[in-house]
């Protein structure tokens, strides 16, 4: 009897371990991921990652270190390119400051952007860190206007929405292209733009603006044999990065033109509030003599003309 009892009462014990390791499994899952960027680097691309460390300080270091290797996916890039460092970095009351070497100044725009969301989005998984703080050697980090970025958190970067993949779809589209005098903007009103869902809606919008206007009454203001090299939205700024041929001169459209049929067309679309142009990536210098490629242009309605002759076009192509 007392055998039979022991029996009974391993098999219990073993029973409930059972119960407990099948319980513990379900927690194996990994509830973090790491952000790398797509290959053509216009957007973030989340990794399912399982951390070694288990306690925040640990878990910080480990992150960080991956955030610096090269992806195991041929098809995603690492957020800190080339010779960027971390040189150091603290965690105070849930805050986590970093300090880059100067190489991190020397990225475009829009890459830099999105090192700083897929950095700020793994890291404020972490339990015990709330918010991130940037720094160059022991300088804040400003933006193109030269504003201090500030301290950042899950809720600083807002990213256009995905869509299922090969879905074709269809928007309205209000454009700006130069008046017969090149001084101001006509409003072009396309309807049923059809598109694959591949394709984002800042780079719908700037494709269409390179194929010119449909209407009589618009013409080109971007230069001729101009190419869109990338487009990409990161907390509410777009960047658009325009082969050399942006560089051709067309002094029958003025400057202001060609900038803001770009920006508010651009700026038609809700999640977008400022657009930044580069040439080939690159933001220095300015575009003719007087705008600035480093500065992030918002909305000018003063350049539009004609407003309530809005010409309306139907485009049924696929893009």
């Amino acid at each position: 009897m007392k055998s039979l009892k022991q029996t009974i009462w391993l098999c219990l014990v073993a029973a409930l371990f059972l119960a407990l390791a099948g319980c513990g499994s379900g927690d194996t899952q990994s509830q973090y991921h790491i952000e790398f960027i797509n290959k053509e680097k216009t957007k973030l691309v989340p990794v399912a990652y399982e951390p070694l460390a288990a306690d925040t300080a640990g878990m910080v270091e480990e992150f960080l270190s991956v955030l610096g290797r090269e992806s195991e996916n041929v098809d995603y890039v690492k957020p800190m390119p080339g010779d960027v460092k971390i040189v150091s970095h603290s965690l105070d009351r849930a805050m986590l400051t970093l300090h880059f070497n100067s190489e991190y100044s020397k990225m475009p725009a829009a890459e830099e952007v999105l090192c700083r969301a897929a950095i700020v989005r793994t890291m404020t998984q972490i339990e015990g860190v709330d918010c991130v703080s940037f720094y160059i050697g022991d300088v804040p980090l400003a933006d193109g206007s030269g504003e201090i970025v500030g301290i950042m958190n899950q809720e600083s970067f807002i990213e256009n929405p995905g869509e299922q993949i090969n879905s074709l779809q269809n928007a309205t589209l209000t454009l700006y292209f130069a008046n017969e005098t090149g001084d101001g903007l006509v409003k072009e009103v396309r309807e049923d733009v059809y598109y694959s869902s591949n394709i984002s809606l800042e780079k719908l919008v700037m494709e269409q603006l390179l194929e010119g206007p449909k209407s009589e009454n618009a013409y080109a203001a971007i230069p001729a044999g101009t190419r869109l090299v990338t487009a990409s939205v990161v907390d509410g700024v777009c960047f658009v990065s325009l082969d050399q041929n942006f560089k051709n001169q067309n002094y029958k459209v003025s400057e202001g033109t060609v900038i803001y049929s770009i920006v508010d067309s651009l700026t038609e679309l809700p999640t977008i509030s400022k657009v930044q142009i580069s040439i080939n990536g690159d933001t220095n210098g300015v575009y003719r003599d007087t705008y600035k490629l480093a500065t992030m242009y918002e909305r000018n309605v003063d350049c539009i003309r004609d407003q309530e002759e809005t010409v309306h076009e139907t485009q049924t192509e696929g893009t």
